[in-house]
């Protein structure tokens, strides 16, 4: 296995004060997703696994979208979960909650305002600063592992192609060289806490999540693979699902990507 210099170990596991998630670290330069590597049926990695790659060939976001990302700058990861009693009616609330840590985790170190968009997209003044998709393993009917993928554009500061939301980072809002090892570490620790409030102050990350997201109230477009509907965006409710208020009167909506339209 290749070590790049610039992921200094020592340093992130001095930070790292989890049980479980991140113990078991396995570190690639080069693959083609983080995902893939935990959504293998035939792996046998144990519960609160990372993988962690300089390089992804094949990473992707929701919808299939590429995620583009330098090589050695960012931060590109998955963590996997096994799926108990106390998880497995709350794959909305590890979503939404996933983004509302990351958030926070980049506000308490960085003093940076940050904004979550529904269901679990990072901006920072109104440009993405990260993406977030987990998919899940199933055997029959019974979801037996959920993969959590994330990418956080630390140090990249030249983004080629269009997007619907302009990319930043880190190092661009901060005009300096960020210690990438100490971003993680962080996460990680708050990612694990997560885990408990989900079990046993779910209302809490809801809260949270509200609290750092602009859009509710707004006039919104929502993307549903093409079809677009039209409405305001009201709240979300018990599950994270979001309620769209129309002329018809309040949908629930699971999917899709959504904007704010003025």
């Amino acid at each position: 296995m290749e070590i790049q210099p610039n992921f200094n170990f020592t340093q992130f596991d001095i930070k790292l004060e989890t049980e479980t998630i991140g113990r078991n670290f396995l570190y690639f330069n080069e693959i083609n997703s983080t995902n893939a590597v935990l959504l293998d049926k035939s792996s046998k990695h144990i519960n609160g696994t990372v993988v962690f790659a300089e390089k992804q060939k094949s990473g992707k976001g929701r919808f299939n979208n590429s995620w583009e990302s330098e090589k050695g700058q960012n931060l590109t990861f998955s963590i996997l979960l096994n799926i108990d009693k106390n998880l497995k009616d709350k794959l909305n609330l590890l979503n939404l909650g996933t983004a509302q840590v990351l958030a926070s985790t980049l506000e308490s170190l960085f003093q940076l305002q940050v904004e979550v968009k529904w269901p679990n997209d990072i901006l920072i003044k109104k440009k993405k600063a990260a993406g977030i998709l987990v998919e899940t393993v199933s055997v029959g009917s019974v979801i037996k592992k959920a993969v959590i993928g994330i990418g956080l554009n630390v140090n990249q500061t030249l983004f080629a192609g269009e997007y619907n939301y302009p990319p930043t980072s880190l190092r661009l809002e901060l005009s300096q060289a960020i210690e990438r090892e100490k971003v993680l570490a962080e996460f990680l620790n708050s990612f694990e806490e997560l885990l408990w409030k989900i079990k046993n102050k779910p209302s809490l990350i809801l809260q949270s999540w509200r609290e750092k997201c602009d859009m509710i109230g707004e006039k919104i477009c929502l993307n549903q693979n093409g079809k677009l509907k039209y409405g305001v965006f009201d709240d979300i409710d018990e599950n994270g699902q979001l309620m769209l208020r129309t002329e018809e009167g309040i949908k629930i909506i699971n999917y899709g990507d959504v904007r704010v339209v003025h």
